[in-house]
């Protein structure tokens, strides 16, 4: 299984997002967190940022939106070149057909879903995308705990995923850490939204150190699985 690691920049600099996108360079991707206020209580970043991130980033961009409307309002993300944009599937009201707007763009469709949300809907269009994201947090603030009751609905979406044979990605957003990445990827997860896990240090060093630990625990996952 290939691990992918995504940081959060909403553990970044926000004064100097350029300079912390460089620092993150040896990510296969960064988490760009979108907030509107409304759908999710805190306001970060919008359109003319993201844009203008895409622009200077030298990792592509793995966009979470959090806002209402995602039907209206997730396309534009794709059109300026995100690699991958997710929505949550709380906040539309036909997730596939904004996934379907979301690829026309260019961009890799993704669907997310908060704790308490039931992951079955979207399984049963799995061919509709291509990542789920489950929320291991509350969406809204960084510097949460880790979720370990969302761990029974990894194991059914990845369970779901390789019964399908799609090439659907599994990540996990919320209190990704040294100490819960074995959780998450013997779960199922193969990407990993990490914030303040790699902004509170060294972050090349950072990045190194979950993806040794994720890759450990995925070899272990797969020696079981053959067993």
């Amino acid at each position: 299984m290939t691990i992918r690691i995504s940081p959060s920049i909403l553990s970044a600099d926000f004064a100097n997002l350029e300079r912390e996108l460089q620092r993150i360079s040896t990510a296969d991707m960064v988490h760009v967190d979108v907030m509107d206020n409304h759908f999710v209580p805190n306001l970060t970043l919008g359109l003319p940022v993201v844009e203008r991130l895409q622009q200077v980033s030298p990792i592509p961009l793995d966009v979470h939106l959090m806002i209402t409307d995602a039907d209206r309002n997730a396309p534009a993300y794709a059109e300026l070149g995100a690699a991958s944009v997710t929505f949550h599937l709380e906040a539309a009201t036909d997730p596939v057909a904004t996934a379907r707007a979301i690829r026309s763009n260019g961009a890799r469709a993704a669907v997310a879903v908060k704790p308490g949300t039931d992951v079955a809907p979207v399984l049963e269009h799995l061919d509709a995308y291509d990542m789920i994201l489950l929320m291991t947090v509350e969406p809204g603030f960084g510097g949460q705990s880790f979720m370990p009751d969302v761990m029974p609905k990894l194991s059914r979406a990845r369970a779901a995923v390789d019964a399908s044979g799609l090439d659907v990605w599994l990540e996990v957003d919320g209190g990704i850490a040294l100490d819960t990445v074995d959780q998450a990827v013997t779960s199922g997860a193969d990407t990993l939204v990490a914030g303040s896990a790699v902004f509170g240090g060294a972050p090349e060093e950072r990045i190194a150190g979950l993806r040794r630990a994720a890759e450990s625990a995925g070899r272990a996952a797969a020696d079981g699985r053959v067993a």
